[in-house]
């Protein structure tokens, strides 16, 4: 028994001498087993937990102040910590390289695409050439030059347009009618639009924006998509910063474009062509976008890198550039003389009537009716019957008046006193140029043609007596004030149509009437009733019969005091009742 004893107290010491080996490699190799039978362990090291084993047998105990567990988690967390900052930067550095690549690329491209719009061919001669394809100028045929009428301002166009012509800008001024555009898109066909841009003005800030830009080829950053690398662009704002933009970007251009000759040859300026500049209204964002263009126009002429043209049927505008014009010319066009309106109606006759014998007798009574305005002779040449159609031409000219301008009479309600001034006036003015007519010598040239009547610009103003209504008859092309300020009706049909008017059977009492009932209202309207009652009273036995008013001065100061009472301070008549 005791030999057992001894051999039970002896079994554990043995056991751990002998299994020590065998048990630590067997930890080694089966640890996650003995982790997932006996619990977590957060030891890096394998674990012995079997019964018997005491670990702190077989590993010496360590010091306090050495924990390698708070070395390697502070390692694993900067190591983290340092990639997520390098990750960081790195996508924002290609954030903003990219961006800043669009940007600049974007820059690059609006400027190439404003340059393109210089480039041979415009949207304006696509429009006005007939259907077909495309036929470069060098390739037309002499058809067209003998269908159009070389004007005496024609050479003078084409210098512009080529850009020989240097230092000014231009104004054209004339009638609706006249042939203005013509001449502009003819000079422009020489060279295919070659350095040269035309866009329509319009009333509308908003729609002259756009139309700039598809002049120009410029999409005012419409198109532009740095928001998506966190880019602003340009703010928001009104119709005429974007303009002025646009010419921030074409005055790139041309200083590119002065020191770098063209492709075919062609040197000189731009040219940027505004056509309808009438059509802008005269308020005040109309004035600040004419000063703007004049601005630029005035710049650009000093420096000889763009040639701007603006084309008008008003005066006004004349008026509003003539205020800052510096390098301004001005070239009016007016209707054709009789020796060029003659040889031109015989050929537009001839294109549309090959076989039509000429009568040069017709073609003279034609010009006496419809004078030498170009849109009057082409409607003329297209019609079987041209005499027939000068007839029309000159009725619808004063059905147009008349309902412009018809008087009511004196049976006129006063409701429509404001549109009868003005209905008046015009009447009044174009019986004067009648009068005016009768008083001139001669008002038909063998060679020249019609003399019209006409009568300065405040000489007219004071017949009519108002000096605000002669801009609205301009506008409606009643009546046309030329460069040299001279008023005359807007073309020879309308002067015929004065004349049939004021020689109609009792105009003048008619308009007399009118004028008359005008002022009578007027003078109804001015006049003001002061009704005083309850002059005379009785109050406790004492007669009272006067008003008593103070006068004071702007600051409220009495100035003095106006006294109104009836006669003597009397009782009244017991007849009186």
């Amino acid at each position: 028994m005791k030999i057992i004893q001894r051999a039970m107290v002896a079994r554990p010491t043995a056991t751990r001498l002998f299994f020590r080996p065998q048990m630590s490699q067997i930890g080694r190799t089966t640890f996650r087993t003995y982790v997932q039978q006996y619990g977590p362990n957060t030891d890096p090291e394998p674990s012995n937990n079997l019964p018997g084993y005491d670990r702190d047998d077989d590993e010496p105990k360590k010091k306090p102040n050495s924990d390698p567990k708070r070395g390697s988690r502070f390692g694993a967390t900067a190591y983290k910590a340092f990639e997520s900052a390098f990750t960081t930067f790195a996508s924002i550095a290609v954030l903003g390289l990219a961006g800043y690549s669009y940007h600049l690329y974007y820059k690059v491209l609006v400027l190439r695409k404003i340059e393109k719009a210089f480039a041979p061919g415009d949207p304006m001669l696509d429009l006005a050439a007939p259907p077909g394809p495309h036929v470069p100028p060098q390739d037309q045929s002499g058809d067209d030059d003998e269908q159009w009428v070389a004007r005496p301002e024609q050479t003078k166009i084409n210098a512009i347009i080529r850009g020989e012509s240097k230092g000014r800008y231009y104004l054209l001024v004339g009638e609706k009618g006249t042939g203005k555009s013509s001449m502009i898109l003819e000079a422009m066909k020489e060279h295919d639009g070659e350095g040269v841009s035309m866009f329509e003005a319009h009333a509308d800030p908003e729609i002259f924006r756009i139309r700039l830009g598809r002049a120009l080829n410029y999409e005012f950053h419409e198109d532009y998509i740095g928001s998506l690398f966190s880019i602003r662009g340009p703010r928001d704002t009104t119709a005429l910063l974007d303009i002025e933009r646009a010419f921030n970007k074409l005055e790139k251009i041309a200083l590119n474009n002065r020191n770098r000759p063209s492709k075919t040859g062609r040197k000189g300026p731009l040219v940027l062509i505004v056509n309808c500049a009438h059509l802008i209204r005269d308020d005040e964002d109309g004035n600040d976008l004419i000063e703007l263009m004049q601005q630029r126009a005035e710049q650009w002429a000093a420096a000889n890198l763009i040639t701007m043209i603006f084309n008008s049927d008003d005066y006004w505008v004349y008026e509003r550039f003539k205020r800052y014009a510096t390098r301004m010319e001005v070239i009016p066009v007016l209707d054709l003389p009789k020796s060029l309106a003659i040889p031109a109606l015989e050929r537009y006759r001839s294109k549309y009537f090959p076989f039509e014998q000429r009568n040069t007798e017709i073609l003279k009574q034609v010009y006496d009716l419809v004078g030498g305005r170009m849109n009057f002779l082409s409607r003329v040449a297209k019609s079987s019957d041209m005499l027939k159609m000068c007839q029309q031409i000159k009725d619808t000219e004063k059905t147009w008046f008349l309902n412009k301008c018809g008087i009511l009479g004196e049976e006129m309600d006063d409701d429509v006193m404001d549109q009868q001034k003005f209905a008046s006036a015009a009447m009044v003015l174009a019986r004067a140029l009648v009068e005016k007519d009768k008083e001139m010598e001669s008002n038909y040239d063998e060679t020249q043609g019609h003399i019209l009547p006409q009568i300065p610009l405040y000489i007219a103003r004071q017949i009519m007596t108002r000096a605000d209504f002669i801009q609205g008859y301009d506008h409606e092309n009643i009546f046309t004030i030329d460069s040299s300020a001279n008023v005359r009706a807007d073309s020879v049909p309308m002067m015929n149509a004065f004349r049939e008017i004021c020689a109609e059977e009792g105009f003048n009492n008619y308009l007399e009437a009118t004028l008359d009932r005008i002022s009578a209202i007027e003078s109804i309207n001015r006049t003001k009733e002061l009704t005083f009652k309850d002059l005379w009273i009785e109050q406790k036995g004492e007669q009272k019969g006067k008003y008593s008013f103070v006068t004071k001065d702007n600051r409220g100061r009495e100035t003095g005091s106006i006294e109104m009472r009836v006669v003597p301070d009397n009782p009244p008549d017991a007849d009186d009742g």
